[in-house]
Formats: structure tokens, C-alpha cells, sequence
């Protein structure tokens, strides 16, 4: 009877442990960090089609994105992955397929494949100059003729954007820190 007790007692710790670690886990997937995969090329070549992420989702309790940052936001039911080229206030312009931002060329030559890409390359209701709202953020695709982005849905509020970019974990020989 005593050995049926010490197994019962072992079992429930068990499940004890086993609750806690589905808890602890709950948590830091829900407050610390997230795992995405990336199902488009808006961001090729910084992260490809296929390519698994985590998300740090603790800068953005305490700060606000700022411009160069990779974020994660939500769109619609989805989420998505760009990178901040304006913040609140910013003067977004286009032409000849360059970002400026409040009158000063941006330089994205280490992130984008080439310069004088960054023209819409569908029709858009979005008008340049374009001027970023209060609390919102103007993000773009680092594959710019392949991204929809807020060349064609406009800023995208600060609410909207939950996490920010930080390291790819697959495939493994491209693992590391995400800029």
C-alpha cells in the first residue's frame, strides 16, 4: 500500500512540474518572446521565405520603434514583419525610387538589393509627400518591388506594432542577430 502511495505521490508532482513548465512557457511566449515564420518575400534578402525568427517582445513595453528597427505588427489577423522608415511626424517622400525622410535621403544601401527601388509598383491611394500621423509608423519591406507595405496601407499604428526583429534561428548556417 505504501509503495501504491509513493507512485501516486511521484505522479502528481509530476503533473505538478509539468503544469508549471506549460505555464512558465505560456508566459514567456505571451510577455518575453514569440517564434515567427516568415511566409512572404516583402523582407528578402535580410529574412527569406521559410526563415523562423524570434520576436523580443519586451523593447516595446518600455520604448517606441525606431527608424532601421525590424517589427512584427499586426494586420488584420496576421502578422507582419517590415521595417520602420518613419516614426511619428516624419515627411515620408519617394522619387526616383528613393526614401526620403523629412527631406534628407535615407541610406539603405545595407539593407536593400539596389537603389531607386522603393517606387510603388502597383496603383496605391497613398499620396507623396506623405506625412506619418501621431502615434503611428510608416514601415517597408526591404523587398521593395515584392512588399506591400505602407506605401499601400498607410502608417500603421503604434498599437499595432507588438514586437521587434531579433534573431533568425532557421535555417541554422543563417542563424543570427536580425538588422
Amino acid at each position: 500500500m505504501e509503495n501504491t502511495m509513493n507512485q501516486v505521490k511521484k505522479g502528481i508532482e509530476f503533473i505538478k512540474e509539468l503544469v508549471l513548465a506549460v505555464l512558465l512557457a505560456l508566459l514567456f511566449t505571451s510577455f518575453i518572446m514569440s517564434h515567427n515564420k516568415i511566409p512572404t518575400v516583402s523582407m528578402v534578402d535580410t529574412i527569406n521565405v521559410g526563415d523562423h525568427i524570434l520576436v523580443n517582445l519586451l523593447p516595446y513595453y518600455y520604448r517606441d520603434p525606431v527608424q532601421g528597427e525590424i517589427v512584427v505588427f499586426k494586420q488584420g489577423k496576421e502578422s507582419w514583419v517590415k521595417r520602420v522608415i518613419g516614426e511619428p511626424g516624419d515627411l515620408i517622400d519617394i522619387r526616383e525610387g528613393n526614401v526620403y525622410v523629412n527631406g534628407e535621403k535615407l541610406d539603405e544601401s545595407s539593407y536593400l538589393a539596389g537603389e531607386g527601388i522603393s517606387e510603388p509598383t502597383h496603383a496605391t491611394s497613398i499620396i507623396f509627400p506623405y506625412q506619418v500621423g501621431e502615434d503611428e509608423y510608416f514601415l517597408m519591406g526591404d523587398n521593395r518591388p515584392e512588399s506591400g507595405d505602407s506605401r499601400y496601407i498607410g502608417a500603421v499604428k503604434r498599437d499595432k506594432i507588438y514586437g521587434k526583429g531579433w534573431i533568425k534561428i532557421y535555417p541554422f548556417n543563417q542563424m543570427g542577430s536580425l538588422n
